[in-house]
């Protein structure tokens, strides 16, 4: 009986931009700082391109209003990667409009490359690529690419794959990060954020992104607390349904009252926490004031007036987390005590004799 031989199967060798690309998924994936996962893919694009240049830019601004193009990671050969500083004044980034380029690939959802007549640096990049996110939770965004030579769809491909992978990570990212009812970040995610805010002033390693723009310096943090007056009545009177309409729209006038880099929380219930930086403890009182007369002044369906009490506190180095919000909570406590519908800083009842400083009070406070 003749032999049958099988020859042996090829072994496949990865191709080696499949490998770095997978490779650079891995580092992706395992990030779970927000404000630093465009700055790692930003690297690891540019380490996956023969290129110059990468930049993530996201579009930062309520669509009511003007918005901003805000770069959140700029890669160069042979430079750190930079972004820029998340509390960057709004008014000092370039609008939408400014890059037309960008704006017609959010808009399109489609790829598109260009060369430009004359080269734009010593490093004769004229060719530049632009790719849209793949954002459903969060802030949209591109990827933009500077070469001195047209980026072949051999060279884009492996791109596509990483930024949809990137895309599915963001989203799930986003998600976890957020209460499912109003959008505003959660309780989970308040402590990370929290750290930042109590290093000492200066300590943060952001860099601006050379010849784009200067960001506002400012230091310090402000904790708000935020209670919605009588929110049991809301419930029992109106019913549940209502009582979420109530959550929602109080988040939405937050959003509007509050600055695009001030961190807003749902803590769950009614209860409601502000990371306010920057400013003096006036800047915060005001601040604070004219988010709690937008609630006063806002047409409730049904419900129509719904009022909140606010105390807040400014944040000290090595404060812990329910160190600073028992502080902030204390002006709650008392906001409830003396009628409601108050704005009261900690600090100030504590020089008015009004709080001890060894006083300590947490948990919710709902006063019938």
């Amino acid at each position: 009986m003749a032999q049958v031989i099988v020859p042996p199967t090829p072994t496949a060798t990865p191709h080696p931009v499949a490998e770095e690309a997978i490779s650079h998924l891995a580092d992706l994936t395992a990030q779970r700082d927000r404000e630093l996962l465009d700055v790692s893919l930003a690297q690891g694009v540019l380490d996956l391109l023969s290129v110059s240049s990468v930049g993530v830019y996201r579009l930062i601004g309520r669509e009511d209003e003007r918005q901003h193009w805000l770069c959140s990671g700029l890669a160069r050969r042979g430079q750190l990667t930079v972004s820029d500083p998340p509390w960057v004044d709004l008014d000092s980034l370039p609008l939408l409009n400014a890059y037309p380029m960008r704006q017609a690939v959010l808009e399109s959802r489609l790829l598109e490359q260009t060369e430009l007549g004359e080269a734009v640096s010593e490093q004769s990049l004229r060719h530049v690529t632009v790719l849209p996110l793949q954002v459903e939770v969060g802030l949209p965004g591109v990827l933009e690419v500077w070469s001195d030579k047209p980026l072949s769809m051999q060279a884009l491909r492996p791109i596509q794959t990483l930024l949809k992978v990137f895309g599915n990570f963001q989203n799930l990212l986003e998600s976890s990060q957020r209460d499912a009812l109003t959008g505003l970040l959660n309780r989970q995610t308040f402590d990370a954020t929290f750290l930042k805010a109590s290093m000492p002033a200066g300590t943060e390693a952001y860099q601006v992104p050379v010849g784009e723009r200067r960001a506002t310096p400012v230091t310090g943090y402000w904790l708000g607390v935020v209670d919605i007056d009588h929110f049991k009545r809301v419930n029992d009177g109106f019913g549940h349904l209502i009582g979420d309409e109530v959550l929602v729209l109080v988040a939405r006038i937050m959003r509007q009252s509050f600055r695009h880099y001030d961190r807003l929380y749902r803590f769950g219930g009614e209860e409601f926490v502000i990371l306010l930086r920057g400013g003096s403890e006036v800047d915060a009182q005001g601040a604070f004031e004219r988010f709690r007369y937008n609630v006063e002044s806002y047409p409730f369906p049904q419900v129509n007036r719904v009022t909140v009490s606010v105390g807040f506190t400014e944040i000290q180095h090595k404060d812990t987390p329910n160190v600073a919000f028992a502080r902030a909570d204390q002006g709650v406590y008392t906001a409830k005590h003396q009628g409601r519908n108050q704005v009261l800083c900690h600090e100030a009842l504590v020089r008015e004799g009004v709080l001890q400083t060894e006083d300590t009070h947490i948990g919710d406070v709902e006063l019938f």
